[in-house]
């Protein structure tokens, strides 16, 4: 087990296999900490890029509004799930994305996975949901998470790692995505 593994693992024995993929590619994974708040409007700019192209805002405005939005989210995770673990995957000393985990029983809660332009793809969000599940799985927890009704890319992701969607509101933004603890992959 690296020490990037050691951050997200309680002991050795929490099934966290998946994260030597992680390290194959020189990425590792640390606790948030105060000097990330600088960087975390660029991760969260990019995760909009689509939706914020559509707009007739100058560039100016646009950047403005998702920094407050990406402070009023980050403000939103700390105080509704206090009790969550907030990490940075970084490739080398650069920061690439973030992963937010509730491992709390009965379900354990990913909270929120995004990733740098560049580091997508590269199977950083499968290593990541595989070794959470594997951790909930040793535990005897199940899994939830809700992904935006428009990330068809990300409902997709989940789906393949086991996630089935659970009926709710179709007006919602999000769709509650639940794993009832079969064996990960």
């Amino acid at each position: 087990m690296t020490a990037g593994d050691a951050l997200l693992a309680g002991t050795p024995d929490d099934g966290l296999q998946a994260l030597p993929a992680l390290a194959a590619q020189g990425l590792t994974i640390r606790r948030l900490c105060e000097r990330d708040m600088a960087w975390l409007p660029a991760l969260y700019a990019s995760t909009r890029e689509d939706e914020m192209s559509r707009l007739p805002w100058p560039d100016a405005m646009k950047h403005g509004f998702l920094a407050q939005q990406c402070a009023a989210q980050h403000r939103h995770y700390v105080a509704v799930f206090a009790d969550a673990e907030f990490y940075v995957v970084c490739d080398g000393d650069r920061p690439v994305g973030r992963f937010y985990l509730q491992p709390t029983p009965p379900l354990h809660r990913i909270i929120d996975i995004a990733l740098l332009p560049g580091a997508r793809g590269r199977g950083v969000g499968t290593a990541l949901i595989v070794a959470s599940q594997r951790r909930a799985y040793a535990q005897g927890c199940g899994m939830e998470l809700h992904v935006f009704h428009s990330n068809a890319d990300a409902a997709r992701l989940y789906a393949r790692h086991g996630f089935v969607g659970v009926e709710g509101d179709p007006a919602a933004s999000h769709r509650l995505m639940r794993w009832n603890r079969p064996e990960p992959s």
